[in-house]
């Protein structure tokens, strides 16, 4: 199927009904499912490497991002994302990076919206560091996103400086709350780091409950180079923070699921779901659903594995998107069985040499 146009002008929302990419789409006839037989249904899509944070867990303070003309335009990011899912895939999550610095990026949200209209695509959202949301907020709600992921770390300005080097936390407090504004159901990401904000953490599920956002735990992940920083003094495993929840809070487990690698409590007292996310205690991989396209067009199959399929090349070849889905396919059918995450005294250094930020969270 070759790309259609979409009109992706100010205000402008295909329907099902007139843009020909929704109405072209139809179940595929084999179901993407990788060697192990898990369906792969969902898509985490890198818009840019791009970040305004330096964030001391995520990549170093002096970076070195890819040159703009490396990139996958907007339109192509969309006929990728409109293959994946014509083969199956129900929901598509943008990432980066900090996808909201990247120039002009509200059109793609309202081209993939006909996704949504057509019922083919189950959610449309994003995961940001929520500094430039106040200003996006309404419009991507407008574009049928209901759903945003906030990295959040610490309510501290003095706390969040140090940790994002070059951060304001008052520009992501408005994001937030312009989000909630918007009607988007704001969900807050926390990465656990020993000694910098674990006892911030009862403080951040307080916050969060009196708010009516739902809270993620995550471990730090051994990704890229991060300058100084030791990731083996940074890595405060999940288990230890649940304990001393648990010693002041009755925690019940949840079925709760939301298509990611979370495993869900209810938080009874202050009433609030909290999620843990846990690469290196307890990987996440035997439920695998999701595989990771950068901005650059390279499909990571695994966010702890380097092997990835160049989807660019296919992509631009032909108008047709033959090739394209052939080499989906190809790629989804090496998937690996899961990652090697290791973070001890003979591993401090990254598993894999590409920062989060490449992949895409």
């Amino acid at each position: 199927m070759s790309f259609e146009p979409v009109d992706w002008s100010e205000g402008a929302r295909p329907s099902a009904a007139t843009s020909p990419a929704a109405t072209a789409l139809h179940p595929a006839p084999v179901p993407l499912r990788d060697p192990f037989g898990r369906a792969i249904t969902y898509l985490r899509v890198s818009v840019t490497d791009r970040c305004d944070f330096r964030c001391v867990y995520c990549m170093a303070e002096q970076m070195t991002f890819l040159p703009r003309r490396e990139l996958l335009s907007l339109q192509e990011l969309d006929r990728v994302c409109t293959a994946f899912v014509r083969l199956g895939v129900r929901k598509l999550r943008i990432t980066g990076g900090e996808p909201l610095v990247r120039r002009d990026i509200l059109p793609l949200f309202r081209g993939l919206s006909r996704h949504l209209v057509s019922g083919a695509l189950d959610e449309l959202t994003l995961t940001t560091n929520g500094s430039r949301l106040a200003e996006h907020a309404a419009s991507l709600a407008a574009c049928g996103v209901r759903r945003v992921n906030v990295s959040l770390d610490t309510l501290d300005p003095d706390r969040f400086r140090a940790i994002t080097r070059i951060g304001e936390l008052s520009r992501v407090l408005a994001g937030i709350d312009a989000a909630a504004a918007a009607g988007l159901r704001v969900k807050i990401n926390v990465v656990a780091l020993k000694g910098i904000n674990e006892d911030a953490i009862p403080n951040l599920v307080l916050w969060c409950a009196a708010r009516g956002f739902d809270m993620t735990l995550i471990e730090v992940m051994p990704m890229g180079d991060i300058g100084g920083e030791n990731r083996l003094q940074q890595y405060l495993p999940l288990h230890e923070v649940r304990r001393r929840l648990a010693e002041r809070w009755t925690l019940t487990p949840l079925t709760y699921r939301t298509g990611g690698p979370a495993r869900w409590v209810q938080v009874v007292e202050p009433g609030v779901r909290l999620g843990f996310i846990t690469p290196l205690t307890h990987n996440f991989c035997e439920n695998c659903n999701r595989v990771r396209l950068t901005c650059t067009g390279r499909l990571y199959l695994c966010l702890g594995q380097n092997d990835a399929a160049d989807l660019r090349a296919p992509l631009r070849a032909s108008p047709d998107d033959g090739a394209l889905t052939a080499a989906i396919r190809e790629a989804i059918d090496r998937k690996p069985k899961g990652h090697d995450f290791i973070i001890d005294r003979d591993h401090t250094g990254p598993a894999v040499a590409r920062h989060m930020s490449v992949t895409g969270g």
